[in-house]
């Protein structure tokens, strides 16, 4: 094909794309469902009638874009925000891909010819949430923050789980030595070496950005690239989930005070726009329409249980773990009152408990595991404050005792 004409078409694909993203946008419809239609319509079933068929070309493009997206994704975001919905973001990251895969291959296995494995990963290709899917909807939605947060948490986690399931499922059809033990060593290994590396280069991302001269300001993207290319390369050389560690770096680089931040930040939103573009179109065309008339009731059918039953199970199941393990936590050592009535100790509570007691200004004066009376006093749920507040209340005490024992004249 000439440079010319590849250079038209992709040009005019992007701004296709920026067309039909604005409209999307407008008409209350998620820009990827568009992209994907966009290149269906391109495809050779479609009006474009571009003859596409390279599965092995659109899985690597896939792979490119999704580590540009889950880059961004981590960039957007801080670890300080994310610190406080880091358990049920794992659990429902680990735990919710889990059931969903085993929930989805069970209806799989009633709704296709297929056999028990072969259901099962079909029910893993499905099981994660779309990290581009995600991140682009959140950006244009109006949710609760702490929900936003596990959302945003749980996408950049549950990709690498979904394709460490994929991996290890595709091994076990192939090779009939291959059991559930090797199965969950290879979810160990991927998961761990991704995160060993993730943290590892993040923490070296961390040191250079906060330390980059301001001379070289202009290739700051540059270094950002590079470093989840990078992270990404060496997690899966050595076998590890490279999903994980450049999700990890962009989480580092994101969290870290810089005066290329902003720039970053925008720099990488564009790269995650053209990517996905890139791979949906690609996706799309894939996606050949004359071939879905015999399963594509049954598809339906699958999809529907997926979003309406399997989905909110496995996220019940993750929520109630996730409850299960608060109960178990505490929270620097403060016993909270949930009401100012009640007696208080330094115990275990849950997250709502100690919502609870911040809306209701109560703190337990008490340290130790003794019974005290909860006393109503504000508190603006800093550690100084409630520092300076027991200072004053101390020096009162003393002041009352020197009164009481001091002589009368």
């Amino acid at each position: 094909m000439d440079e010319g004409l590849l250079l038209l078409i992709v040009g005019g694909v992007l701004a296709a794309s920026i067309v039909v993203a604005l409209g999307a946008t407008g008409a209350g419809v998620p820009s990827l469902v568009v992209f994907l239609g966009l290149g269906m319509l391109l495809g050779s079933d479609g009006l474009g009638g571009i003859e596409f068929d390279d599965a092995d070309l659109a899985r690597k493009v896939g792979v490119v874009a999704l580590a540009a997206i889950l880059f961004e994704g981590g960039l957007a975001t801080s670890w300080r925000r994310l610190r406080e919905v880091a358990v049920p973001a794992t659990l429902l990251a680990t735990v919710g891909v889990v059931v969903t895969a085993l929930l989805t291959g069970l209806a799989a296995y009633a709704l296709f010819d297929l056999s028990w494995l072969e259901s099962v990963l079909l029910g893993a290709v499905v099981s994660s949430t779309d990290a581009a899917a995600v991140f682009a909807t959140l950006r244009f939605t109006h949710i609760r923050r702490r929900l936003a947060r596990t959302l945003e948490a749980e996408t950049g986690g549950n990709d690498p789980m979904a394709i460490a399931l994929t991996i290890g499922l595709i091994d076990w059809i192939e090779k009939p030595s291959y059991g559930i033990g090797d199965l969950a060593l290879l979810l160990a290994r991927q998961l761990g070496l991704g995160l060993v590396i993730g943290v590892a280069l993040g923490a070296v991302a961390t040191w250079t950005f906060a330390r980059l001269p301001h001379s070289i300001g202009a290739f700051a993207p540059v270094a950002s690239v590079a470093a989840g290319a990078l992270s990404f390369g060496v997690a899966d050389v050595i076998g590890g989930s490279g999903f994980l560690a450049v999700y990890l770096v962009g989480l580092a680089v994101g969290s870290t005070p810089s005066r290329f931040r902003r720039q970053l930040v925008a720099f990488h939103e564009g790269l995650a726009f053209i990517a996905q573009v890139v791979m949906f179109v690609v996706l799309g065309l894939l996606v050949f329409p004359h071939e879905l008339g015999s399963v594509a009731l049954s598809g339906l059918a699958l999809a529907a249980l997926l979003v309406l039953l399997i989905r909110p199970v496995a996220v019940w199941i993750s929520t109630a773990l996730s409850r299960f393990t608060a109960r178990e936590r505490t929270l620097l050592g403060w016993g909270v009152c949930a009401a100012p009535s009640r007696s208080c100790s330094a115990r275990s509570f849950s997250p709502r408990t100690f919502t609870a007691a911040r809306r209701s200004s109560t703190l337990c004066s008490s340290l130790s595991s003794s019974r005290r009376s909860c006393k109503e006093r504000p508190w603006n749920g800093s550690q100084r404050s409630f520092r300076s507040s027991r200072s004053r209340r101390g020096q009162s005490r003393l002041r009352s005792k020197s009164a009481i024992s001091a002589p009368s004249t």
